[in-house]
């Protein structure tokens, strides 16, 4: 039997850095096919809202497929749905390279998103939660940042492979990589968790963090999860057209995706310091606040070299937000039931990028321009600004509650 190993040991550090050269890899699902979306289009004469069509599916599948590989983690453990995941993404890259129209392209991408992609990044970051006590909060800030990685290293390899052997084979190719390099990966997480309480209730100090019912305080993370990506997505999702519509070329909006994914990396590790000392709300506060001040940047200027500085600062802003919903959730929730909201919220995460990549592709197509699109999601991160601050306002709340209940307590006896 393989040996259980310690909580916040040096194996479970091995194990986050592993975690993370795995999500950077699966993630690939994500980011391709927005690199891919000018050429495809192209090839199957789609307009600007039908080419993003596959991006939409892809998060889809990715927001359900976290939620149904989840499950399998749960069950199962981490090993089968993240082997699962390499399979499909392997499969599902050569399918691709075969498809012959819009339709099985995006069918394909949705096989890759729901299956694939997805077992490389929710399950992961519930699986690292339970190997960390003391740096949780970083730990999980730095699985999540995996994704990113993938994004600061896939675009612009994608782009030179497109632009020199063609989208059909670089699609082929990488099927192989992940077929080839995933599964011993995946191997090395065949240790079992550490023992620990994960059914137990959390203190009450914590639950009552904020004064909200659990089915409200769900709901609003729910809705705050999709405003923030719906949001999110207009720049990651078409800074390649943008730039192509521009007049500067996709090859400089795959550099801008990367520059904006790489300082992503940044954002998320210092929001898990931050959720450290703020906590959760905090976090998620200070993060939506700057994210909306960037996508103002966005539609006040459109220079080659501003842009490149807006989608640096961008990246710094945003990449904090997601992993606050993860924190926020184990602050005020008990470990039990931790999985299953972290899923929920995270799947509303992706829907909102899926949402938002479909819409503002539309909005295009109705004005000829993206300024509209931008302007649609400073809106929407005007309503995630104002959950958080609604959060801020119970937090404090609580905190009176709490500070008062002994006194109170005393005066009854």
């Amino acid at each position: 039997m393989l040996k259980r190993q310690e909580i916040d040991s040096p194996y479970a550090w091995f194990r986050l850095g592993v975690s993370i050269l795995l999500s950077a890899i699966g993630g690939v699902g994500m980011w391709s096919v927005v690199v891919v979306l000018p050429t495809v289009g192209a090839e199957f004469h789609a307009e600007r809202g039908a080419a993003s069509l596959p991006f939409t599916l892809t998060m889809i599948g990715f927001g359900i497929g976290g939620v149904i590989m989840g499950r399998v983690a749960d069950k199962r453990g981490i090993v089968l749905p993240v082997m699962i995941g390499a399979v499909t993404l392997g499969v599902g890259y050569m399918l691709a390279s075969f498809t012959t129209g819009l339709w099985s392209f995006a069918a394909a991408y949705m096989l890759i998103g729901t299956f694939g992609a997805a077992a490389t990044f929710v399950p992961l970051i519930a699986d690292i939660s339970f190997w960390f006590e003391k740096r949780r909060g970083i730990a999980v800030a730095l699985c999540a940042s995996g994704n990113y990685v993938s994004g600061a290293f896939w675009p612009t390899l994608i782009e030179w492979a497109i632009r020199t052997h063609g989208w059909r084979t670089t699609h082929f190719a990488i099927g192989a990589f992940c077929l080839l390099v995933m599964p011993p990966l995946t191997l090395l997480l065949r240790s079992r968790p550490p023992q620990r309480a994960a059914g137990a209730a959390i203190p009450a100090a914590s639950r009552r963090q904020i004064a909200l019912s659990p089915a409200a305080l769900q709901t609003l993370l729910a809705v705050a999860g999709l405003a923030c990506c719906v949001a999110m997505s207009m720049p990651q999702v078409h800074i390649v057209a943008y730039c192509a519509d521009l007049g500067y070329g996709p090859a400089r909006g795959a550099q801008m995706l990367s520059l904006m994914l790489g300082f992503g990396i940044v954002s998320r590790v210092g929001s898990g310091f931050l959720a450290d000392r703020l906590g959760g709300v905090a976090t998620l506060l200070i993060g939506s606040a700057a994210q909306m001040t960037a996508l103002t940047l966005y539609l006040l200027m459109d220079g080659l070299t501003s842009l490149y500085i807006i989608s640096a600062l961008f990246g710094l802003f945003q990449g904090g937000l997601v992993p606050s919903y993860a924190i926020i959730i184990r602050e005020c929730f008990p470990a039990r039931e931790a999985g299953a909201r972290v899923g929920v919220v995270m799947m509303m995460t992706l829907l909102g990028m899926a949402l938002g990549g479909w819409m503002s592709g539309v909005i295009f197509d109705y004005t000829g321009s993206y300024r509209a699109a931008f302007a649609n999601g400073i809106a929407w991160n005007a309503l995630n600004f104002a959950i958080a601050l609604f959060f801020l306002s119970r937090s404090r709340i609580s905190a009176l509650r709490l500070a008062t209940a002994p006194h109170a307590g005393s005066a009854a006896e």
